[in-house]
């Protein structure tokens, strides 16, 4: 079974204005050309299936390298003393899959996607994606500028909390792979469960140091369990 927002003339006239009032009202941005905003939202999933022919996958690429750039300009500006590592270590934590999966979340971009549902998929990575080919849709339709707005002031102005990420530790893996050469402990990250239920597909991941359990993580992602776990390790090895 696949999702078609996009049947017959009457219904395609519908749910084109459906994702127009999206766009103003989640992305603040009047799409001027609907046909990107239809090939934004069509995962890879439902080609060949209908009328669908091309995905996202393209809209996704242009949308990355606009929102990296956005990002980038915006955190020069914000923090003009702080030097190139740091920078760059903020504007990855922002653009982040899990970021943007949860951005997605807030705005309901599931209830505007073509996708094949009952496959073993992460819709969450789906959604995501999915914001960045919006992004690209915006730019071709309306130029950097206007994806510029939509990005500061109606997405990541709005949905991302900057204090919050800045108190928040970077990467608590490399932290940890730093302090276990350090002290020449051998480390190891494990899959000890994996779940491919459909739209639900979850890691579970051991950390383990000279062979003993410090602690496990479970994500949507392997590096995001990874995290988790590498953090538990940390507080654990604090506590000895």
């Amino acid at each position: 079974m696949f999702r078609n927002l996009f049947t017959s003339s009457q219904k395609r006239s519908e749910d084109e204005l459906r994702l127009t009032r999206f766009m103003i009202d989640q992305f603040g941005y009047r799409p001027k050309d609907i046909s990107y905003f239809k090939v934004a939202v069509t995962h890879k999933s439902v080609l060949n299936k209908g009328h669908y022919l091309e995905s996202n996958e393209r809209l996704e690429f242009l949308g990355d390298s606009i929102l990296g750039s956005v990002i980038a300009e915006w955190l020069y500006l914000k923090f003009p003393n702080e030097d190139e590592g740091y920078l760059t270590q903020l504007k990855s934590k922002i653009v982040s899959r899990k970021i943007l999966s949860e951005i997605a979340e807030k705005l309901k971009v599931r209830t505007v996607i073509n996708y094949q549902e009952g496959r073993s998929m992460n819709i969450s990575t789906i959604e995501g994606n999915c914001i960045e080919a919006l992004f690209g849709a915006m730019y071709l339709d309306g130029g950097f500028e206007a994806v510029k707005t939509s990005i500061t002031k109606f997405i990541f102005g709005k949905y991302v909390d900057v204090k919050k990420l800045l108190a928040e530790e970077i990467d608590f893996k490399s932290k940890l792979l730093i302090l276990c050469q350090r002290n020449r402990w051998e480390l190891d990250f494990k899959i000890i469960n994996e779940n491919q239920a459909p739209n639900n597909h979850t890691y579970e991941i051991v950390v383990y140091i000279n062979n003993e359990n410090y602690g496990s993580g479970s994500a949507n992602s392997k590096k995001e369990a990874e995290q988790i776990a590498s953090k538990l390790a940390l507080q654990k090895i604090e506590n000895l």
